[in-house]
C-alpha cells in the first residue's frame, strides 16, 4: 500500500489541484501525509518492542484504510489535507512494522537477500501505480485513486491476522509520553518554520527549543522513547543523517518532477505518473543485488556507491530539464536515483538491524524510518515554499490560473501572455527546487563517505528461521556481528 500509494496519489495531483483549487498548499498534500507518519514512528516502534509488531501493524492498517476513504470523499483542498493527516498515522506503523518483522524471522545474512527481495513490491508498485493512477483519473476520477486502498489493505491485514504468529516477553516498562509530545510538537514546529517566509520564521526557534528538550528528557528518563545511546553506534548514525538527507531529495524528486512533465512540459497524468517508473524499478532491482553484494564486499561500498548513483541522476536532471526537453531525461534521471536508492537503502537497513538485538530492533528501525521519513517531510516542505513563493511573486497572477494551468486544458483559456508569465514562473520555482535536490543527494554521499569501514557481513549465518514467527531473544551470532 505505501509504495502503490506514492506512485498513483503523484500521479493524480495536478488533476486534483485543477478540481479543488489551492495550488499553493500542492506540498501540503506530500508533507502532512509525511508530517503525521514521520511523528508516530519512533511510538510505533516504541510500542512493538513493548507489545508486540502484530498489534501495531493491524492498527496502522485499519487507520490507513480510513484516512484513504475520507481522502476519496474530500471536497475541498483543506479536507484532502486534513484526512491525508490522518492516513498518515496510519501509515507511520506500516512499513516500519514490516522492515522489523524481517530483521527478527531472518539472520544477518539473511536479511540481506530478504530486503532485497521484500523491495520487489516497489518495482510491481512502480509498473502498476502511474498505469492505475492515470486510468482512475481518466475514465473515473481521481476520488478512486484513495479508495483503491481499500481491497490492498483489507487483503493484507487478513493474511497477517491469520498468518502472523508472535512470542513476546513483555516486560514491566512505560511510554515515555513525554519525549513523544516534545518530538511531535518539534517536528511540527520545524516544518512550519522550514516552510514559512517573514513571521513564520518564528518557528524556527520554537523548534529548537522544544527538539533540545526532547534531547534533555532523553537522556534522563529510564525508558526513552528514542535512546541516544543509539547514535554512539557509527552505522546507525550514520544511516539516520545520510538517509534523512537523500530522502529530503528522493520526496522532492517524486513531488516535483511529475508537476514539472504535466505543467511544463504539457504531458497528460499517465506520462507525469510513468515518469516516476524507472526509479522504482530501478531501486528493487539494485536491493535484490544489494542482498548479495553484501555477503562479498560488505556494507561500506555499496552504500557510497549507491548515494554516489544518486547524486549523478539529481544532478542530471538539474541540468537538462528544460521546456521541449525529451521524456528520456528525467526517466533516465529518475533510474540512476532509484537504482542507487536500492542499492543505498538496503545495505543501510541490514546495517542498523545487525548492530542490535531483539529489545532494540524495532526502535532501531523505527529511528532509521523516522529519519527518512523527516528528511523527507523537511524536504518537500522547503521547495513547496520555494515553489509557492515563486508563483505568488507576481501579485497581477490569481491563484486560480495556476489551478488551470494543470487542468486537461492545461491553460489554453488563459490569456497567452498571462500563460507564459505563468509558465515561466512555475519552470523557474521547480528547476531551483532542482538543484535544492541535488544538493540535498550531494550532502547525502558526503556523509556515507563516514560509514565505518566493518566486516562483511557474515556469511555463516544462514540457519533457519525460528519456528515461531518473531522470538524475543535475538540469533547468537548477531553478538558478534559487526557495529
Amino acid at each position: 500500500m505505501a509504495a502503490l500509494e506514492m506512485t498513483v496519489v503523484s500521479t493524480a495531483m495536478p488533476r486534483i489541484v485543477s478540481d479543488l483549487g489551492g495550488i499553493q498548499n500542492y506540498a501540503w498534500v506530500f508533507t502532512a501525509y509525511m508530517l503525521s507518519s514521520t511523528i508516530t514512528v519512533p511510538i510505533y516502534g516504541k510500542l512493538s518492542d513493548l507489545h508486540g509488531r502484530k498489534p501495531v501493524l493491524l492498527f496502522g492498517i485499519g487507520l490507513f484504510l480510513v484516512g484513504s476513504m475520507a481522502c476519496g470523499v474530500s471536497s475541498s483542498m483543506e479536507m484532502l489535507i486534513a484526512f491525508r493527516a490522518l492516513q498518515g498515522l496510519g501509515a507511520g506503523a506500516m512499513q516500519p512494522m514490516a522492515v522489523t518483522v524481517i530483521g527478527d524471522l531472518y539472520t544477518p545474512a539473511e536479511r540481506a537477500r530478504v530486503q532485497g527481495v521484500f523491495s520487489a513490491v516497489w518495482g510491481i508498485a512502480g509498473l502498476l501505480g502511474p498505469l492505475t493512477g492515470g486510468l482512475l483519473v481518466k475514465y473515473l476520477s481521481w476520488h478512486w485513486v484513495f479508495f483503491i486502498n481499500l481491497p490492498v489493505g483489507l487483503g493484507a491485514a487478513a493474511v497477517l491476522f491469520t498468518s502472523f504468529h508472535e512470542n513476546v516477553q513483555r516486560k514491566p516498562q512505560r511510554l515515555d509520553i513525554v519525549g513523544a509530545l516534545l518530538l511531535s510538537a518539534g517536528v511540527v514546529a520545524l516544518l512550519f518554520g522550514v516552510q514559512g517566509t517573514g513571521k513564520g520564521m518564528v518557528w524556527l526557534p520554537v523548534a529548537l527549543l522544544l527538539l533540545v528538550a526532547f534531547v534533555f528528557v532523553e537522556r534522563r528518563v529510564s525508558d526513552p522513547l528514542l535512546p541516544m545511546s543509539l547514535f554512539k553506534i557509527p552505522s546507525i548514525a550514520i544511516s539516520a543523517s545520510a538517509g534523512a538527507l537523500v530522502s529530503a531529495a528522493m520526496f522532492g524528486a517524486t513531488t516535483y518532477v511529475p508537476l514539472y512533465v504535466q505543467g511544463v512540459l504539457g504531458g497528460s497524468p499517465t506520462l507525469a505518473g510513468g515518469i516516476i517508473t524507472p526509479m522504482i524499478v530501478g531501486w528493487p532491482l539494485s536491493s535484490l543485488a544489494a542482498g548479495r553484494l553484501l555477503l562479498r564486499v560488505g556494507y561500506r561500498p555499496i552504500i557510497v556507491g549507491g548515494f554516489g548513483l544518486s547524486v549523478v541522476g539529481s544532478v542530471l536532471m538539474a541540468l537538462l530539464l528544460r521546456p521541449g526537453t525529451s521524456m528520456l531525461v528525467p526517466q533516465i534521471g529518475m533510474g540512476l536515483f532509484g537504482i542507487g536508492m536500492g542499492f543505498s537503502s538496503t545495505a543501510t537497513m541490514v546495517a542498523v538491524q545487525t548492530s542490535v538485538g531483539w529489545e532494540l530492533r524495532g526502535v532501531a528501525t523505527a529511528n532509521t524510518m523516522f529519519f527518512r521519513t523527516i528528511g523527507g517531510a523537511l524536504g518537500v516542505g522547503v521547495m513547496g515554499g520555494v515553489l509557492a513563493l515563486q508563483l505568488l511573486r507576481d501579485p497581477s497572477i490569481p491563484v486560480s490560473a495556476a489551478n488551470e494551468l494543470l487542468g486537461p486544458e492545461h491553460g489554453r483559456s488563459l490569456p497567452p501572455e498571462m500563460l507564459r508569465t505563468l509558465s515561466g514562473a512555475l519552470e523557474t520555482g521547480l528547476t531551483t527546487n532542482f538543484w535544492i535536490i541535488s544538493a540535498f543527494a550531494a550532502v547525502a554521499f558526503l556523509a556515507s563517505l563516514f560509514f565505518p569501514r566493518t566486516e562483511r557481513v557474515l556469511a555463516a549465518t544462514t540457519s533457519a528461521p525460528p519456528t515461531t514467527s518473531t522470538t524475543p531473544t535475538p540469533p547468537a551470532s548477531e553478538a558478534t556481528a559487526p557495529h
